[in-house]
């Protein structure tokens, strides 16, 4: 599967995107399941019902994906529903070796009735829940997120307990996009950054902590019912800035692109002490693929408020094949460092932040 992309100037660019914003509660299919809602919003405003959705095999998809990182180690937890079956997936890298800890996931099939998580992820919710050996609690309250996992790979234990902090107010974005090629098939995600935390992982007698100094999380939440094949980029990152006065401020940025048809929004925001700044599309100047990963990323949007240049520290190339699914993932992580304009024309300087950009081919 192969997206040939030439990178274009964003003065340059004929076609800006929209950015329809919505600001009140909406559905998001009719009664016979084709798309009404097309656009973004600052929490999750469209309201999902999955009996609606007009899926063919494994085209609905239902996710909860948390990445934790300090820029030394990441952890990946993911419970998902892919209509055919669902599955607890674990993932435990060290970056300053490359070692993965752990790779782990456990499936249920079928799975259409069962293994079912709320149709919002950014309000108070519980997911409990078991599959094979692994037991997991992922609890979302006002201000704080717990995820707490138990399983055994090659019978040696399993465990993370992570808290995370949601700040006062803290919003997120959350997009729908449409696929031309079907009114019923969509693309409707929730990405909120800036959550510091904390916690360990533990596989066997090995032991890691993340301090909530340096650590961060991120949800990616989806409930999408999309086409056989994509190509997607994904960055995230976030941090502390200090400014003049010695004041810290929350600060983080979510780039995702070359998913569906943007042209009523775009996945591209920044975040500065919990509030979001819109921005337009976002796109890279070289394409990584094949042997540019490790090559300094530049990346900048149509409207110039987001112009920064990644410096790969680590590739984190993983291959999902169970015949029927397949994914091929690179997961760049890098220093970050350019500017950032908020909406009331502030910039921000960046300096080696850690963040991560992907590149991905789907086929599931």
């Amino acid at each position: 599967m192969e997206q040939q992309r030439t990178y274009v100037p964003y003065t340059q660019w004929k076609e800006p995107s929209i950015q329809r914003e919505y600001t009140q509660e909406t559905p998001l299919l009719d009664d016979s399941g084709k798309l009404i809602a097309k656009g973004w919003a600052r929490r999750n405003l469209f309201t999902y019902d999955r009996d609606k959705v007009k899926r063919k095999g494994m085209s609905r998809k239902e996710w909860d994906f948390y990445q934790i990182s300090d820029g030394k180690c990441v952890l990946q937890m993911n419970f998902a529903n892919v209509s055919l079956f669902s599955y607890i997936s674990c993932k435990f890298v060290d970056m300053r070796t490359g070692e993965v800890w752990v790779d782990s996931m456990e499936m249920a099939l079928p799975s259409r009735r069962k293994h079912i998580s709320p149709p919002k992820g950014d309000v108070p919710n519980l997911i409990r829940d078991k599959i094979g050996p692994c037991s997991f609690e992922f609890d979302t309250r006002e201000t704080s997120r717990t995820l707490k996992l138990e399983s055994s790979k090659k019978k040696v234990p399993i465990r993370a307990d992570i808290a995370m902090d949601i700040p006062e107010g803290l919003e997120n974005i959350t997009t729908v996009l449409p696929f031309d090629e079907d009114e019923t098939r969509y693309f409707m995600t929730t990405k909120q950054n800036c959550m510091p935390c904390c916690g360990t992982f533990t596989f066997g007698d090995r032991s890691y902590t993340f301090g909530k100094e340096e650590s961060f999380a991120t949800l990616d939440w989806g409930r999408v019912n999309s086409i056989h094949e994509m190509v997607w980029y994904w960055g995230n990152g976030a941090t502390y800035l200090t400014d003049g006065e010695g004041k810290k401020h929350l600060f983080g940025f979510e780039i995702t692109w070359a998913i569906g048809n943007e042209h009523n929004a775009t996945e591209t925001a920044l975040f500065y002490d919990g509030k979001l700044h819109k921005f337009g599309a976002v796109d890279v100047e070289v394409f990584p693929k094949p042997d540019k990963y490790m090559e300094p990323w530049h990346f900048v949007s149509e409207d110039g408020r987001f112009d920064m240049t990644m410096v790969p520290t680590f590739d984190h190339q993983s291959l999902s094949d169970v015949g029927i699914a397949q994914m091929n993932t690179h997961q760049v992580h890098g220093l970050w460092s350019g500017k950032a304009i908020l909406d009331d024309g502030t910039v921000l300087e960046i300096k080696d932040m850690y963040a991560f950009c992907e590149y991905v081919e789907n086929k599931w």
